[in-house]
């Protein structure tokens, strides 16, 4: 097995941290406080080649595989987790059309986002369903040619500024099987009826859009269903197996940045008269630390490179994506820790990292639900 990255991922990795060191780094504090989402920040990305890496050369982007988002993931959440997700979760949602939409769709909506031309949003979780996806009550009617689209949606990245809307939506309530009744259906964000509310006050990722939509008889054109009706719950469950592997890679960055900014403070920071890395137990918890990121780290290349060979494993992401976010937050605990008062002040970045850290054991699939899954697969 060969672990060695290629040039040109090496060269990814170096592109997406130095961008993320010069566009991350002035603004992340006054984005977190002000829970301000940079539009700016977006369109700088897209011109420096990094949202929609893995969209086909063909619908106008760079061709690149899930281990490549995966990296670039990584290296800019080692500077903040929050803004990176302007810049690649600003794609979420569209994802499902590159796995089953038709050609008419991909031509029509994949160019727009490397092209900083349109913000996707993914429309899954309500207000009663989250984990429980084939929950949902959303409903979209048949009305001639039109989806007549009636229900609200919680906790939607980039709700309030994106342009296109990816809605998981009841459209055979009759089937008696209940992971056959959804389908998948875009929905262009400025219908009439569709009413966003912002939700404030996040623990964290506070730079990341985030809010309630409601639908009140949003009519959307038939030809708007992404596949097959019916198959909306099987084409989630396929898309929530790949993206894992780039929340398991956020889980990934934001550790190894909480992890390199206590090595340097434990190197600068004297007490009684040496310094805190001159002791053992220092020296210890640094250790743990850096093992369970490369564990975390591992897991998640594997992932990812699975889904780049077509072997998807959902066991494995699962894993990846459960182990690295639990990694993040033990990480970022010991970060605080060893950054003693300092950490727990606003002005040092590792008590950002800690607030930021606990979403990725949530989102996504709650961990519980990983560990689900993997269960599952044992069995």
């Amino acid at each position: 097995m060969n672990f060695e990255l290629s040039e040109e991922q090496k060269i990814l990795q170096s592109t997406a941290y130095k961008f993320a060191q010069k566009e991350f780094e002035p603004i992340a504090k006054e984005c977190d406080r002000e829970e301000k989402y940079p539009r700016e920040l977006w369109k700088k990305a897209c011109d420096t080649g990094l949202v929609g890496a893995f969209i086909p050369e063909e619908y106008g982007g760079p061709g690149m595989g899930f281990l490549d988002v995966a990296l670039l993931t990584e290296q800019m959440c080692r500077v903040d987790l929050g803004l990176s997700l302007v810049v690649t979760a600003s794609t979420f949602g569209a994802e499902n059309i590159l796995f089953f939409g038709s050609e008419e769709q991909k031509k029509k909506y994949l160019p727009l986002l490397p092209a900083g031309e349109a913000i996707f949003a993914g429309a899954y979780t309500e207000p009663d369903a989250g984990t429980d996806v084939a929950g949902v009550k959303t409903t979209a009617v048949k009305d001639g040619n039109e989806y007549v689209i009636n229900g609200s949606k919680m906790f939607i990245t980039n709700g309030t500024i994106c342009d296109y809307i990816v809605a998981l939506c009841v459209t055979n309530p009759e089937v008696e099987s209940r992971h056959k009744r959804q389908s998948l259906i875009i929905v262009e964000a400025d219908r009439k009826g569709i009413t966003k509310n912002k939700i404030k006050g996040k623990m964290g990722i506070r730079a990341s859009d985030t809010a309630e939509l409601v639908f009140e008889d949003v009519r959307v054109p038939r030809e708007n269903l992404i596949g097959a009706e019916g198959k909306g719950f099987h084409y989630l469950m396929h898309f929530f197996d790949t993206t894992r592997t780039m929340v398991a890679a956020q889980g990934v960055g934001l550790a190894q940045g909480a992890l390199e900014k206590t090595v340097k403070y434990v190197q600068e920071r004297k007490t009684f008269g040496k310094p805190l890395a001159v002791n053992q137990g220092i020296q210890f918890q640094l250790a743990e630390m850096a093992t369970r990121i490369e564990v975390a780290r591992n897991v998640t290349y594997k992932a990812a490179w699975m889904v780049d060979q077509g072997k998807m494993d959902p066991g494995l992401n699962a894993m990846a994506k459960y182990y690295s976010g639990e990694c993040a937050v033990w990480v970022a605990d010991k970060a605080v820790q060893l950054h003693g008062g300092y950490g727990y002040i606003d002005e040092y970045d590792v008590q950002r990292f800690y607030r930021d850290a606990k979403i990725l054991e949530i989102y996504e699939g709650a961990k519980e639900a990983e560990k689900m899954t993997i269960a599952r697969r044992l069995f």
